[in-house]
């Protein structure tokens, strides 16, 4: 890794911090490090208020799309909502159908078939509408650039709410609404919410409507909480603030469905990290492996019994995803060794019995193994699907959009994106894909990068530093984790190798005759030799809690070493 250490704002600025708040430098350090100048900011930093959100109105079209819900309440309208299969836009259908059900029967929900309609709103979606006497469809987390879908169903007399928070096209769908806050010409204060975080803001608007505030809709933060974590969004701004809360119900009174997924794991309090990697990936399971509806069902549900059933399905489909996702990142790899590409700078491969459900995340172990762009294909129908995944610093979408000549569709993120496009164009695609990346990424960019924010001694790792680092959370793009470093350690003779194939690494660290601190390197496990027979080595870590029959101890939690 490229270990690369942030720049220290000014003493001055420091000292100045560290009084205003009677806190030592290096909190102050850490919170100029994100923008937090003064006594107010890190009040709002360190106690998010949900005062702090916007006005939902600051949206544009949010007055003609809660102007259209309501007409379809009054004349006794059905109304569809309309979802994307993953994390975001499945929680973000839960929220809303939900909400609208909580007053008003006619509302049902639909998810599109991952295999048989693909990502966002489908002609099948609409043509259900339509034969099932459906004048409204509200989409969520999809829907921005779905033009010829939108003026299909206004054939069929169907009006469209769109909630979005992908990146627009030059051309907007002619929908009655458009709540998109990427768009170019709408003001709101804040473009990085999710698809669920828009379906919040939609709520919250037809909420204020009949005198709800902010109080009576934080049941609805859990969804929104976990949409957040899952999508990788900035944990910044409304964001935080959202996730802050809705961590706060998913650890109090999660909704019925949580319940039942936290209850079939050890976990008491989740942190955003424990949402990423133990709600998300079995919501995200359902619409990979059977159909996302499932998911839905499970996130609606209001009887425990039921939940618990539907969870115990979901636990399956989750248990066949993570083999299947080992199986197919296995024969990837062997692809790659056996066409010899390791000296490419982008990893393309395709094989058409992978499963469509699983592809993403494949993509995303082969950019960890060659952390390079990374495009994983199979076949979708008469046409190849792929997942994109892409390296820290570098945008795929813009690398997508200059190859748009050899595709059928692409969306998606500068980070993540998905595409279709004809099986006799993928070579030309692939070699295309290959010269635009290798002309634009800067060849720093294709090592990982650790960010350090600050060198430390391990004298000053103590409980209370710990204790305000806690209140830091909840972490994520825009607000990670501090990483430390600190140099000239030793082990005290402990360091061992551990876990399956001693993959991990575990150790006592000392400096220059502090107390011994325990450290873990999970899968750092080739690195023991650099820490055996007392040599000197660097380190850079976070710091963690580690629980241990009751007791708890600060710990480093190693990242690199050298």
């Amino acid at each position: 890794m490229r270990w690369t250490i942030q720049a220290k704002p000014e003493q001055e600025k420091i000292d100045d911090l560290a009084k205003a708040l009677k806190v030592d430098g290096l909190v102050a350090q850490l919170l100029l490090q994100r923008g937090i100048t003064s006594y107010e900011e890190a009040k709002s930093f360190f106690r998010p208020k949900l005062s702090d959100l916007h006005d939902p109105y600051l949206m544009k079209d949010m007055d003609f799309a809660v102007e259209r819900i309501e007409k379809a309440i009054a004349n006794n309208e059905n109304i569809l909502v309309f979802g994307d299969y993953d994390v975001d836009g499945t929680t973000a259908v839960a929220l809303v159908a939900s909400y609208l059900l909580s007053f008003y029967p006619n509302v049902a929900t639909y998810i599109p078939d991952r295999y048989a309609e693909g990502y966002g709103v489908s002609f099948q979606g609409i043509d259900f509408a339509d034969d099932n006497g459906f004048s409204l469809i509200i989409a969520l987390d999809c829907g921005v650039k779905a033009i010829d879908k939108v003026a299909y169903a206004k054939e069929k007399n169907i009006d469209f709410i769109i909630c979005d928070h992908h990146r627009p096209g030059n051309q907007l769908p002619n929908a009655i609404a458009v709540l998109d806050p990427k768009r170019k010409d709408c003001n709101y204060p804040f473009d990085e919410l999710c698809g669920c975080g828009v379906g919040f803001k939609l709520i919250q608007a037809l909420g204020s409507k009949v005198g709800q505030t902010i109080e009576d809709l934080i049941s609805y933060l859990d969804l929104v909480a976990t949409a957040i974590g899952a999508d990788i969004v900035p944990m910044t701004g409304e964001n935080r603030v959202l996730a802050y809360y809705g961590l706060k119900v998913i650890n109090s009174n999660p909704r019925i469905g949580f319940k039942a997924i936290i209850n079939q794991t050890k976990k008491t309090t989740l942190t955003i990290t424990d949402v990423v990697f133990i709600i998300a990936p079995r919501i995200n399971a359902a619409g990979r492996m059977k159909h996302g509806q499932h998911a839905v069902n499970l996130l609606s549900e209001t009887n425990l019994d039921q939940a618990t059933k539907f969870a115990a399905e979901i636990e399956k489909y989750n248990h066949d995803r993570r083999e299947l996702d080992q199986e197919i990142t296995k024969e990837a790899l062997l692809q790659i060794e056996s066409n010899n590409e390791k000296e490419r700078f982008t990893t393309v491969v395709y094989n058409e019995e992978w499963h469509k459900g699983v592809i993403g995340i494949v993509a995303s172990r082969l950019t960890e193994t060659y952390y390079r762009p990374t495009l994983v294909f199979t076949k979708s129908g008469d046409k190849l699907a792929a997942s994109a995944r892409s390296v820290k610093g570098f945008d795929v979408y813009n690398a997508l959009q200059n190859c748009a000549d050899w595709l059928e569709q692409f969306g998606g993120h500068k980070y993540a994106a998905g595409l279709t496009l004809l099986e006799s164009e993928y070579l030309n695609f692939k070699k295309q894909f290959e010269k635009v990346v290798s002309e634009t990424i800067d060849t720093q960019l294709l090592t990982p990068e650790i960010l350090v924010a600050a060198k430390i001694e391990l004298k000053q790792i103590t409980p209370k530093l710990m204790r305000i680092l806690k209140q830091f959370a909840p972490f994520g793009p825009g607000n990670m984790t501090p990483v430390f470093m600190a140099e000239n350690l030793r082990d005290t003779g402990y360091a061992k190798g551990v876990g399956n194939e001693e993959k991990h690494l575990k150790l006592s660290a000392i400096q220059n005759g502090s107390q011994p601190i325990g450290a873990i390197g999970f899968n750092l496990g080739d690195k023991l030799p650099l820490v055996k027979n007392n040599q000197s080595f660097d380190a850079v870590f976070s710091l963690d809690e580690n629980e241990w029959q009751g007791n708890v101890s600060l710990q480093l939690k190693m990242r690199d070493l050298r």
